[in-house]
This record gives structure tokens, C-alpha cells and sequence, in this order.
């Protein structure tokens, strides 16, 4: 009876309202700046391709631990790594749900609350609405092709990754989603927080807005670059039937794989 009366009411039996929400945001604010610093710290990894092939495949077998053991069993610490984002992922995501409109009412009350207010941070917090629906796709998928390829990451075998069947494609919006509700939810979480607030929230926050669309700015053009750079090898190794010497796996007519 008293979760029922709580459920009507909002407050518990005592005349407390219940912290579980307050929780929820907390896990849902912690898991956001986890998954903002890895994606700048991923990015990081994957521009390394614009120096060489070679840099990008130390930092591959660095990750793997592969001073420890050179074997290609080390590859499985970069599905383990990739599953644990996964689930992290999945946590943030289901957690932003709850503050998305679920019917036309609740879009009707969003719209006209951003019409009447006309706050770029309203504006802001939608664009992030709708690139976290769209990365909870494209992002998970590119977790398990990682998780399940584990073993094929290396500057010739992604870039035939990307170069083949349009997978560009899928990794361009991929990256404009994943850049632009990052660095906004950075942004969010520095303002609600108070984190680099100042003694003038106000001009701090219009530092921080400035911020995040130079951050947001630097990092689509990083990956840009980056993921022109794994076409170029990819179109390289197509046109000059150098896929073998590149060391990609493909299936003869007898099945098996070489």
C-alpha cells in the first residue's frame, strides 16, 4: 500500500520523496562522462592512422598488451574491453530514456515550453535527444563488430572495413552522432554540476558553450581525416589487388580461410 500511495503521490509514507531518481540521474551523469572521455580518448586512438599505417598497429597491439605476450590470443582484451562499453553504453542509454517524450502530449509540452522559452540549451539538449536514438543503433552495432572482430583490427583490415559495402557511410553519421551528443553532454554536465562555474556563472557558461562547439569542431574534423585516410589505404589495396600482401582474410573456393 505505502509503494502504491508513493506511486500516486511521489513522497513515501514519511512525507519523504523517494532518492531513487536523484540516484538514477547520478549513475546517469557518471556513465555520460565515461563514455564522453572515451570517446576523445578513441578518437585520439583512430587519428593515429593519419601518421602511418604502423602507428595505428602499435597502438593496437599496445592495447592488447601484447609486450606480454605476443599472441593473436590477446586479441580477446579488446572484445573484453569493447563488451564492458557495451554494457555501459546500454546503462546510459536506458537511463536517458526516461527523460524523453514518450507521447504527443509530452512532445506537444516539449515544443511549446522550447518555443515560449527559446533557450539554446533546450535546443541543445534535443539535438542531443535525437543523436543519442541514433547512436543507440549505430553505436551498438559497432561495439559487436568490434566485440566479434576483435582479432581483424589493424590499419589494412579497417580500412577494408570501411571501404567495403559503404561502410563509410555508416561511420560518417556514426561520428557526427557520436561528436555532437558527446561534447554537448559534457557541456550539460559541467553547467548542472556547477563544475568550472566561477564567480560569474553566466560568462562561465557562455565560456563553456564556446568550448564545446570548439571541441565539437576539432574532433569531427579529426575524424574527417581520419576516416579519409582509411578509404585512401582501402581504395589503395582494392585498386592494386593488394589485399593478400596486406594480410586480409579471405576464403578460398574449398571454405577455407587463409
Amino acid at each position: 500500500m505505502n509503494k502504491q500511495i508513493e506511486g500516486f503521490l511521489g513522497i513515501g509514507d514519511d512525507g519523504r520523496k523517494s532518492r531513487i531518481p536523484a540516484k538514477l540521474d547520478l549513475i546517469q551523469s557518471g556513465t555520460g562522462l565515461f563514455l564522453g572521455l572515451f570517446m576523445w580518448l578513441h578518437m585520439c586512438f583512430v587519428a593515429t592512422i593519419l601518421i602511418s599505417k604502423d602507428a595505428f598497429d602499435y597502438i593496437v597491439h599496445l592495447l592488447e598488451l601484447r609486450f606480454i605476450a605476443d599472441s593473436p590470443m590477446m586479441s580477446y582484451i579488446t572484445s573484453f574491453l569493447a563488451a564492458c562499453v557495451l554494457i555501459v553504453f546500454f546503462i546510459h542509454a536506458a537511463l536517458g530514456m526516461r527523460k524523453m517524450p514518450i507521447n504527443f502530449r509530452q512532445w506537444q509540452i516539449y515544443r511549446a515550453h522550447a518555443s515560449r522559452m527559446k533557450h539554446e540549451d533546450t535546443t541543445l539538449w534535443w539535438i542531443q535527444a535525437c543523436t543519442g536514438f541514433i547512436m543507440f543503433f549505430l553505436g551498438s552495432a559497432h561495439l559487436i563488430i568490434i566485440i566479434t572482430n576483435g582479432d581483424k583490427i589493424s590499419a589494412d583490415l579497417s580500412s577494408q572495413r570501411v571501404f567495403n559495402h559503404f561502410m563509410w557511410l555508416f561511420y560518417l553519421v556514426l561520428l557526427f552522432s557520436v561528436e555532437l551528443h558527446g561534447s554537448i553532454g559534457l557541456y550539460r554536465l559541467c553547467v548542472k554540476w556547477g563544475w568550472f562555474e566561477g564567480k560569474d556563472a553566466k560568462a562561465s557558461r557562455k565560456k563553456l558553450k564556446t568550448a564545446k562547439w570548439v571541441v565539437s569542431a576539432v574532433f569531427i574534423v579529426l575524424g574527417l581525416a581520419s576516416l579519409a585516410a582509411f578509404l585512401k589505404i582501402g581504395y589503395h589495396n582494392y585498386s592494386t589487388g593488394n589485399w593478400e600482401k596486406a594480410q586480409i582474410l579471405h576464403i578460398n573456393n574449398d571454405g577455407v580461410r587463409v
